[in-house]
């Protein structure tokens, strides 16, 4: 790929590159991504394999698990506290960053929202997303 997606946390002391491109992209209204985002929704670009993405610095990490029951790790700059991206034991390949973190947000674009069951009603989401009430499968 000649344009890496790029970005990283706020202070900069963590940063990475993606050499492939995302395989899904969405906004997550679970009760985990409304927590950790202080919001209504996450919102992730997720890459297909782990080997293919360049981290520089290093972040710290906590454990969840989400709606799913599903374990992630999910992974912040100890300076600045910005979430960077976060990982899942069951798909240890699979590299989600968070949108906001990429250094043009604007390469953002999502298809779908998953865990709209769990969505706010002041957190609507564009009304031509696809919607999921959990994590679709297959």
């Amino acid at each position: 790929m000649s344009n890496p997606y790029t970005g990283g946390c706020a202070c900069g002391a963590i940063r990475y590159e993606a050499a492939s491109e995302p395989i899904f992209q969405n906004h997550c209204q679970c009760r985990d991504c409304q927590r950790r985002s202080g919001t209504g929704h996450g919102s992730y670009l997720t890459f297909p394999s782990r080997a293919d993405v360049k981290i520089a610095g290093t972040a710290s990490h906590w454990r969840a698990a989400g709606d799913s029951g599903n374990q992630k790790m999910h992974s912040f700059c100890p300076t600045c506290g910005t979430p960077v991206y976060h990982t899942f034991a069951a798909m240890p390949d699979l590299f989600a960053v968070h949108a906001a973190s990429l250094d043009d947000p604007g390469r953002f674009s999502p298809a779908v929202v998953t865990y709209g069951s769990r969505g706010l009603a002041w957190d609507a989401m564009a009304s031509g997303l696809q919607t999921f009430d959990t994590m679709p499968t297959g």
